[in-house]
């Protein structure tokens, strides 16, 4: 692929530009969530730092007006890409009743959304693919056309719901796509304690689908390959397993410290291969993106994430009764 490769992939310059606003979006997010978590507003964090590419480049790939997303816990920029609000988010991560996600319930990173169909998560890990792989199931009974996307970690893909969602979705050739996101490490244990396969991807062929391993540090690259994969699932053609290779840039959350596990060298390094730089700079060289242009669009971002947090902070926490509702199924409830 040339120089202008996103325009080979049948991307505008407006469209990359948009990739390139919800990747700094969804970091600068974080990072205003790791402020308030240290100054002790906001419980917990856990990020999605490092991470951005694979998720926008993969979101932007499927059709965002009717494709089914059972995103996992770092998924801010899938869950921004499919509608959910800068606003919403500091909802959740301050547990207010107008959290979209749980009304204040869960924790930050349990993410979930009906109008937008984003599948409600929940806290053990992998349950979420079974979940999408039935979502699949039914748009195939129904023959309907959408796709269900799925993302999870690499240690995820070691659980027994990976091996019985994919396995189900290979034999009956379901319209869902997974995508692991493999940040090589799970918690604190690296990828070689977690995988004896060579990659996460060629455990594919087991389960009757093509597996691909791509940089997950370039969104053009996982564009690509996701947008090739629902083009095979909405052609009945079946599931595909995506690895994207990333990097986790902090620590597995605001509970973990990971200079124990990790050293210095290692995370300088993960820094400067930051995939908001990479495409910050891909834009640069196209000739699409400036430094005054960039400067413009983060002042912008900041007031986003200003007013966000002003309005989170000052929103009303749930009513202590609510804690009853949605327990047990109600008389002429939803």
């Amino acid at each position: 692929m040339g120089k202008n490769r996103h325009e080979e992939l049948g991307l505008t310059d407006e469209q990359v530009l948009d990739m390139y606003r919800t990747m700094l979006l969804a970091r600068k997010i974080d990072e205003r969530m790791w402020l308030l978590n240290r100054a002790g507003k906001i419980p917990f964090v856990i990020s999605c730092q490092g991470q951005e590419a694979a998720q926008i480049g993969a979101a932007y790939a499927l059709d965002r007006d009717k494709d089914y997303a059972a995103p996992y816990y770092r998924d801010m920029g899938v869950v921004l890409a499919f509608g959910m609000t800068t606003q919403e988010l500091f909802l959740s991560g301050f547990a207010k009743a107008e959290d979209p996600n749980s009304g204040g319930r869960q924790m930050p990173g349990h993410f979930g959304q009906k109008k937008n169909r984003i599948l409600t998560g929940s806290s053990p890990v992998t349950t979420q693919l079974p979940h999408a792989v039935g979502v699949a199931l039914a748009g195939k009974m129904e023959e309907k056309d959408f796709v269900s996307f799925v993302t999870l970690g690499e240690g995820s893909s070691n659980q027994g719901d990976f091996h019985e969602g994919l396995n189900f979705a290979g034999v009956h050739k379901l319209p869902v796509i997974t995508m692991v996101e493999n940040n090589k490490y799970a918690i604190s244990v690296p990828l070689e304690r977690q995988v004896a396969s060579e990659t996460v991807a060629d455990r594919a062929k087991s389960y009757g689908m093509p597996g691909y391993q791509v940089n997950g540090n370039d969104p053009l690259e996982v564009f690509k390959v996701v947008k090739e994969a629902r083009e095979r699932a909405v052609n009945g053609e079946g599931p595909t397993l995506v690895e994207a290779v990333t990097n986790r840039l902090t620590a597995h959350s605001s509970d973990d410290d990971h200079t124990a596990y990790r050293d210095k060298e290692e995370i300088e390094e993960m820094k400067k291969n930051d995939c908001v730089l990479f495409f910050s700079q891909y834009l640069k060289d196209c000739g699409i993106l400036t430094d005054e242009k960039e400067e413009e669009l983060k002042k912008e971002l900041d007031k986003e994430i200003n007013e966000a947090t002003d309005y989170a902070e000052n929103a009303a926490y749930a009513e202590a009764e609510s804690a009853l509702k949605y327990v047990y199924a109600e008389e002429g409830g939803e």
